[in-house]
């Protein structure tokens, strides 16, 4: 990496934090260089370079904020490069920071929008990482309320004499003075999510992902760039909020997991700023979620405690039972058998106190019966008490609607596991059938995934009739 000369001040707040942090000049050099992996960057830093930042030289780049991160991760405090001494850059490299002011929020998703949007197929290659759900869900937690979201109309920037005014670049939003957004564009965008949720249920994360994120790039970015008030905009950025995190949801699908990640941390930025703690808990039950499928059943555990210490106990029973439901899964995935359990007992208590008519957000009303027998179906599965597993499983499959193909195809994947752990061979192998077929109609990596995990739990029985019956109809999907 080639750096700019060497300035002749020794950067001494560098050298403080290394010796606050504990690194040595190779150790600093080599968590950079991993960070810069996860962004699919070859950086090649050594002790050397580090000696050079010392003496004052500048890096390039992005690397001046993954150098911050690495701090930020280290010492659990926010830093940015900035507080290291070092030149400031746009903070589009990674999208995990969670932003000091909601109109840095929106610097940052709009870069992640039009990075996306583009023929970027690197972004989709960035790795999960646990570490970067620490200081997001503890800033979100300890943070107060953004005094202020409104946008009036920007004063008039005159350019310097000599000195023309720079064109925007085609193809980005408008970054001045835009519309004024008013009620039935806060609806678009509300009436937008709900469809490319039923897509999402129905054919997966991978149909229409990328028509999502240019409706953000070129609907949604304006909006949030335009004129509102302080009512306004509090319900744009819920609005935004809600489309970002299916955004990442959808990410999570295909398999995009650093992707995702980062959309599901700037979804919780913008419901801060939007004022809507509640919908900030749900976010954090997403990340939740992908952490455990990932099996970082620990960080899950976390991500859902940090939900219910944020929402307190003021929350509706429905989102009650969706957050101990999460941290149910984080248990189950660590073979947590009581722990599992009392936080399923936990959910089932109070989905029970609900009641015809409580006000639930438009997001937690998926959480029903159906929902919750799905979740005891996964945990009991992953406890491998499959006995409890096939019961909750079948009650869910009853329970659940046909629209949601997809979390049907889990469930009954979860149910032939389950038939499988209890030596009922025929029907577990005839259940993944009709799950795989179901996956072959869909764009889902997760749906393919859960399919490819029960025909591991196959192998010891594949010479078996039924297996190999199993395969041929598989084979034969094409």
């Amino acid at each position: 990496m080639t750096e700019r000369p060497a300035q002749r001040t020794p950067n001494r707040q560098l050298a403080a934090l290394i010796a606050e942090a504990g690194f040595s000049n190779a150790g600093l050099a080599r968590r950079v260089d991993q960070l810069g992996l996860e962004h699919g960057l070859d950086l090649r830093y050594d002790k050397t370079s580090v000696t050079r930042w010392l003496r004052g030289q500048q890096p390039r780049g992005t690397t001046p904020a993954l150098i911050a991160e690495v701090f930020t991760r280290r010492l659990g405090r926010r830093l940015t490069a900035q507080d290291l001494g070092l030149d400031a850059c746009a903070p589009v490299y990674a999208g995990l920071e969670f932003a000091a002011t909601p109109e840095e929020a929106v610097d940052i998703i709009g870069g992640l929008w039009r990075k996306d949007s583009g023929s970027h197929a690197e972004l989709r290659k960035i790795a999960f990482t646990p570490a970067g759900l620490v200081v997001p869900s503890r800033d979100w937690l300890i943070g107060r309320p953004d005094d202020k979201v409104a946008r009036g109309e920007p004063p008039l920037r005159v350019p310097a004499q000599g000195r023309p005014a720079v064109p925007r670049q085609r193809g980005t939003a408008e970054r001045g003075p835009g519309q004024k957004v008013t009620g039935g564009d806060i609806a678009a965008l509300r009436s937008v999510g709900d469809l490319f949720r039923t897509l999402d249920d129905m054919y997966g994360g991978g149909h229409a992902r990328q028509a999502l994120v240019r409706y953000l790039e070129h609907e949604c970015e304006p909006m949030l760039r335009g004129t509102y008030g302080e009512q306004t905009g509090r319900r744009l950025f819920a609005a935004a909020a809600d489309l970002t995190r299916l955004a990442g949801w959808t990410s999570y699908d295909i398999a995009a997991h650093g992707l995702a990640q980062r959309y599901f941390v700037q979804a919780l930025r913008l419901a801060q700023a939007a004022g809507d703690r509640a919908y900030g808990s749900y976010t954090l039950v997403t990340m939740s979620r992908q952490a455990v499928y990932l099996g970082h059943g620990r960080e899950a555990v976390q991500l859902a405690r940090v939900a219910q210490q944020g929402v307190g106990t003021n929350a509706p029973p429905v989102v009650q039972a969706l957050l101990h439901a999460s941290e149910a899964r984080g248990h189950g995935v660590l073979g947590e058998v009581r722990a599992c359990t009392a936080s399923l007992v936990r959910a089932e208590r109070a989905l029970e106190t609900a009641r015809p008519g409580d006000e639930v957000p438009h997001w937690a009303r998926f959480f029903d019966e159906a929902q919750l027998a799905d979740e005891f179906g996964h945990a009991h599965r992953d406890l491998q008490q499959f006995r409890a597993a096939a019961q909750h499983a079948e009650r869910s499959l009853q329970l659940r609607a046909p629209a949601y193909a997809r979390s049907r195809l889990f469930c009954r994947v979860v149910l032939a596991s389950a038939r499988l752990g209890l030596g009922e061979l025929d029907q577990a192998c005839a259940l993944a059938a009709e799950a795989a077929g179901a996956a072959a109609e869909m764009r889902s990596v997760r749906a393919v995934e859960y399919v490819r995990e029960f025909e591991r739990r196959l192998e010891p029985y594949k010479d078996a009739a039924p297996v190999r019956g199993y395969r041929d109809k598989v084979a034969a999907l094409g």
